[in-house]
């Protein structure tokens, strides 16, 4: 019989690059990698967020460093990229994370708008982050893209069409690429998150979350940032160099319950 392959569940010294990393999943996904070893890039919006969440993982003994970025300027994802790059010798992992709550419904004022900037952020951006990062990631031989999605990618609530169709593209996209790019031995998967305690739903009365729990989601609770974020450690080790193209939901079995 053939020996049991030793696979490596190690991702120190390896760089990951994290979008939304200020707060709530990202952040969590930030520390979590940098307290596996990993040198991360924070990226997000505001430099003083940015900053706080990097002095928090140096605090713990983790590497980071941060970025401010608006994930829908083209030219500035190019440039931060490349700064990464430089800082850290290279990329590794890539998580698009960065997103944002765009309740419009279709026939209101303003929908337009909405639409373009929940397709710019939570969507676009993904397709630019990877394009940009794609020499280092072929490079390192184990090059790791983690798009995240929502369950939203898999249904519907109305009122939320802009919302839902970027996550629905973000589903495809993982699949389209995860099909382009394993020849390049990079795995491109998909993480869907559920109802999860974030700053998109911190505006929801807790009783309020309490009863929709009980209701759809068989745990009977939210979700915390660090169990998706647990998630997206797994499918960035070394390991997992099978996994590709797959949506994952991490949504306490809400999707498949009946109702």
């Amino acid at each position: 019989m053939e020996p049991v392959r030793k696979l490596s569940r190690s991702i120190a010294g390896k760089v990951a690059l994290v979008t939304g990393a200020a707060s709530g999943m990202g952040r969590a996904t930030a520390h979590i990698f940098a307290g596996e070893g990993a040198k991360v890039a924070v990226v997000d919006l505001k430099q003083e967020r940015v900053d706080a969440v990097v002095a928090e993982i140096k605090a713990e003994g983790g590497e980071a460093h941060g970025w401010a970025l608006d994930v829908a300027d083209a030219d500035g994802i190019i440039r931060v990229v490349k700064e990464v790059e430089a800082r850290f010798g290279g990329l590794d992992i890539l998580v698009n994370n960065a997103g944002l709550a765009t309740f419009h419904g279709i026939g209101e004022e303003g929908y337009e708008k909405t639409w373009a900037l929940a397709l710019d952020v939570m969507l676009t951006a993904h397709v630019r982050f990877v394009r940009a990062a794609l020499p280092s990631l072929k490079k390192s031989g184990e090059g790791r893209i983690v798009n995240v999605a929502s369950t939203e990618g898999f249904g519907a609530t109305p009122g939320n069409s802009p919302y839902v169709a970027a996550k629905h593209g973000v589903i495809g996209l993982t699949r389209a690429l995860a099909v382009e790019l394993g020849r390049e031995g990079v795995t491109v998967n998909c993480i869907c998150p559920g109802p999860i305690r974030t700053g998109i739903t911190q505006e929801i009365p807790d009783e309020h979350k309490e009863i929709f729990a009980k209701r759809r989601v068989p745990l009977r609770r939210y979700g915390f940032p660090e169990e998706v974020a647990h998630v997206t450690l797994s499918v960035v080790l070394p390991a997992s160099s099978y996994l590709n193209g797959i949506a994952i939901p991490v949504d306490g079995g809400m999707l498949v319950k009946n109702a």
